[in-house]
Order: structure tokens, then sequence, then C-alpha cells
């Protein structure tokens, strides 16, 4: 219910902001949002040519002459032959000036034998003539002391080598009933816009996913591996001890804590999607011990905040987007997403345990926790040692390394074991396959609703004000690009992925912008989804305080998030 509010709001508040946009003079915006086409390649927009009036009164033309120059638009000498007049302020309220500007002008011939009298009162402007053409014409001996104009709607006299003027004045005329006439501040609703519409945006969906299937299928293929291998339970009884501190509740031996070692190991790989079905396992087995079937247990409660906390070492599901989308080193967002989603997890387990009164310097809780923290600072500590080049080179080989580390564990386990690892591969990765397909309903409805934010302009409604406020702490305003993908997270996986999925589109997927979102989006769960999904799995209605301790985890994992990213690539 409540993605569907959001999608749904979503949707309603593009279209409102659109048509606001229309009102003020963007004709082109419902096309826009429904058929735009993303440039390809070495694509780039036909060229349009536009005829500045506002110099030197307004500054908005230089203020975006980037946008200008992506757009293809050139400043033309002949106002007659440009698409657009832009003027100040007054735009099209201009019109009639302009015109009655046209109508008075006088016009005079240049040339030998022409009526150009030297001396005639200015301002001149010379139609069609070069200042070489004007020095070899006899008649015009004196027009260097005449004003000059380059204006002709400020000008009193043409001067042409046209003889008929009357015709002249009205090819004049009727060119110019056929232009446009804005104000500088509109050229923005003018400019095409380099995004796809929701037609094209349904398209692209369905590419990511066709990347999304081969990663998961293989992840997945090597997570039932691991389970057939023993290696699931192995890992639970070595965490158990660790675990059984955190959970005084449960009893030892307890299926809960295999089922939720294994909803762990699954976020640890970042499959979000393959933790579900572990994770509600989970709840179902905390919820036998519960005497109040309306009320979340303590045990319940610190297991979805360490769930929605996302400690994450490897980021499967957001690698193979990074590669769905072009990105020249998927697995660049490994580190800082790491320590982002430890520092996340610390802060959860915290604050829950401060709650329920756990004491976290018994020593099976303090030495895990303290080796781990002290390890990971130990880590942090040599990244900051290291020159740029040393730390890119030095991220990639980690982050690789690991990947085939945990593929060498696994396929040694399954050896040592003697289970048959192909078929007990094949059939993990139809699960990664059927996942993909699955996902791609509420992939398309999500992408095509960001689609819409951007393109309608409630994007920038958003942005633009925190952006401003940033600027004026003095604080580098391109993370705020990024602040979206955290905005919606709590609510949404499927809608933050859209964020993240349409940044890296529009910034690049190895921009800075790119790549924080990545670790943005894979530093925190989805909080009200989460709540809404476990607890009302088993019934639950008093969520107690999980969504607050969730919501303050959140915060923490996005402030990192973003400081890990300027540390790593600002």
């Amino acid at each position: 219910m409540a993605l569907s509010r959001v999608w749904s709001y979503l949707i309603i508040f593009s279209i409102a902001v659109a048509c606001y946009h229309y009102i003020r003079g963007d004709r082109n915006i419902f096309s826009d949002l429904v058929t735009e086409r993303k440039l390809q390649g070495e694509e780039s927009f036909p060229r349009v040519a536009y005829y500045d009036l506002t110099h030197p009164v307004d500054t908005t033309l230089e203020s975006i002459a980037g946008k200008l120059q992506a757009a293809n638009w050139q400043a033309g000498q002949d106002p007659f032959r440009c698409k657009y007049i832009v003027t100040g302020p007054e735009g099209p309220d201009a019109r009639p000036r302009l015109e009655s500007a046209i109508r008075n002008l006088r016009f005079a011939r240049a040339g030998p034998g022409g009526n150009f009298q030297a001396g005639l009162e200015g301002p001149v402007y010379f139609h069609g003539l070069e200042e070489e053409q004007l020095a070899h014409a006899d008649s015009l001996a004196g027009v260097f002391a005449i004003e000059s104009s380059g204006d002709i709607f400020s000008s009193a006299t043409v001067v042409t080598r046209i003889s008929n003027t009357d015709s002249l004045r009205l090819a004049m005329l009727a060119a110019f009933a056929g232009q446009q006439v804005i104000a500088a501040g509109d050229v923005h609703y003018f400019l095409p816009k380099n995004i796809d519409g929701i037609f094209e945006t349904g398209k692209f969906a369905i590419i990511i996913v066709i990347g999304l299937i081969g990663t998961l299928a293989l992840f997945m293929g090597l997570l039932n591996v691991a389970e057939r291998a023993g290696g699931i339970s192995l890992l639970s009884r070595f965490i158990s001890p660790f675990l059984s501190r955190l959970f005084p509740d449960i009893p030892k031996g307890h299926a809960s804590f295999g089922h939720m070692v294994m909803n762990f190991s699954a976020n640890l790989l970042g499959l979000d999607n393959a933790a579900t079905p572990f994770g509600l396992k989970a709840m179902q087995s905390l919820q036998e011990l519960n005497t109040d079937k309306d009320r979340a247990t303590n045990a319940q409660i610190m297991f979805l905040a360490l769930h929605a906390s996302g400690l994450t070492l490897i980021p499967v599901s957001i690698i193979a987007v990074r590669a769905a989308n072009g990105s020249l080193n998927p697995n660049e967002i490994f580190i800082p997403l790491m320590l982002s989603t430890f520092i996340c997890t610390m802060t959860a387990m915290l604050v829950t345990s401060l709650k329920q009164r756990i004491n976290l310097l018994h020593p099976k809780l303090f030495f895990p926790v303290f080796t781990i923290a002290a390890l990971l600072g130990l880590f942090v500590w040599f990244l900051t040692s290291l020159q740029p080049y040393a730390l890119e080179l030095f991220s990639d080989t980690f982050s690789n390394g690991a990947i085939l580390l945990v593929f060498l564990g696994i396929i040694a386990g399954g050896l040592y074991k003697k289970i048959n690892i192909f078929e007990a591969f094949v059939d993990g990765a139809k699960g990664g396959f059927e996942t993909a397909v699955r996902i791609i309903p509420y992939l398309v409805g999500m992408l095509v609703a960001v689609s819409m934010l951007r393109t309608s302009g409630a994007f920038d409604l958003i942005i633009d004000p925190i952006k401003s406020f940033i600027a004026w702490a003095g604080l580098d305003t391109r993370f705020a690009e990024g602040l979206p993908t955290a905005f919606l997270r709590p609510f949404s996986a499927g809608g933050a992925r859209g964020f993240m999925i349409d940044a890296m589109r529009t910034y690049g997927p190895d921009s800075f912008i790119g790549k924080l979102v990545c670790v943005l989006q894979g530093s925190s769960e989805t909080t009200f989804y989460v709540v809404a999904l476990y607890f009302g799995s088993v019934s639950i209605k008093n969520t107690r305080y999980s969504i607050p301790v969730m919501l303050l985890a959140d915060l923490v994992g996005v402030i990192f998030s973003i400081s890990f990213a300027y540390f790593m690539w600002g």
C-alpha cells in the first residue's frame, strides 16, 4: 500500500508540474514526457538559431550557456532567419512593440545611384551588407559617421541593397509572425531534454533486467551451493554465540538463528530479493516464541533493525546494475559501501541494545564487535595513506579479489562435501532468473515515474531549494543530486533503484553522482516496506519503536555514505 501511494503521488505530482510548465509557455512538455528519446552515441540535437535582444540587460543566457550549447542553440545575426526572438522579462508581451518597430522602419537603398545620404539620422541597421561592401560604395562615403545599430528592432533606418523596400518590409513582418518571442528566463522551457519519455523508459527497463539476469543467476546459484554444502549451517554455528547475546530471549539452537544467518548472508552478498524469503522464515520462527501475537518482541525488533541496516560485503545487485549501465569499473563502490553499511549496522545494534538494555560490554559481544571495528578502522587508516592512483588500484584489486575469494570458498566447500555442485548451482540460478523476471513490472513502473519527475521539472522543484541551502551554507552542492535516492530508500527499494539508475544515466555510471547514488542505495533498507512486509506476514500490529530506530540508522548511513564518497572520489 505504501509503495502504491508513493508511486501514485509521484505521477500525479509530475503531471501537475508539467501542466504548470505548459501554462508558463513550454509547449513541448507533454511530448517530452511521452515520446522524448535520449540521444545515442554521436547524435546531437538539430541546430536552432535564436536572436538575442537581452544584451546587455539580462545575463540569463550567459548563465545557461552550457545548456544552450548542449541543446545546439546558436545565436543568429539575422533575426528573421531565427526560430526564436529572446527578449528581456517581458517575453511574448514584447511582440506588439517589436512588430510596431518593423512597421515604422525607414529604408535607404545602398549602392551606386542609391538614395542613401551621409549624415542620415540613426541608429542605422545594415541589412545583408558586410563592411567591405559598404567601403566600396561611393554613395556611402559617410557611412562611418552614422550611428550603427546591430539590432534592427531598435533602429530607425535600414540600409539595404534591395530596391523594393515595401516588399522587404512585408517579408520581415511575415517572417516575424512565424517566430516565437520568449523571455530569457523562460528559455529553459524550450530547450530539448536529453532524457527518455515514458515509452523509451519502458524499453530501457527491459534492457536493465536483461543485464541483471546473469549476475543474479550467478550469485543465487552460488548461494544455493553454499547452502547444500552446509556453509550456511557452519556460519550459523560460528555466529550463534554472538547472536545469542543479542537475542537473549531466544532459546539456544532455535531454528530462527539459522534463518536469520541465511538472511544476513544474503544481505552480505547484496542479494535483496534472495534475503527476503529467509527473513520471512526468520520472522515466522520468532513469532512462534511471541506470547502477545499482536505486539512485536524485542527479538523481532532487533532482527529487523539489523536486517534494515543492510550490512553488505559484496553488493551484487548494485554491481549488476552498474555493469548493465556501462560502468567501466562496476566494483568501484565496494569499499565505501562496505564501510557505510557497517556504520549503519553498528548504529542500529547500539540504539536497539540500549533500548532493550542489552549489555554490549559482555565479552561475547564486545570483543567481536570491537575486533571488526578495529580492523575496519585500520583499513580506513590504510586507505588514507594511499595516493589517489594507488587508492584506485587497491580498490579494484581488493573488490575483485574478495568476490573471487567467495567463489573459491563456496566451490571448495562443495567439493569437500562431495555434492553435485553444478546441479546445485543450476537450481539456484533458476531462482535468479525468476527473480529478475519478477521485478520487471516494479522496475518499469518506478523508472517511468522517475522519468516523469525529471522530464516534467518536478525533480528540479525538489532539489533546487536544497542545493540553494547547501550553497548558502558554503558546502559543495554535487551530493544534492543523489538525495532523492536517499529520501525514497526508506519507502521503496524499487523507487530508490529508479532514482539510482536515472542518476547514472543522466550523469554517467562512473561520475561522482553515479557512484554516490549506488552507495546510498546499498547503505540502508526500505524501512517502511520492511516493517509492513515482515510484521504484516505474522499479523503484528504494534511495531513499538522499530521504525524510529531503523530511520535513525538510515540517516547515519546517508551521512557516512556521502562522507566516504567524497573521501574516495571527491
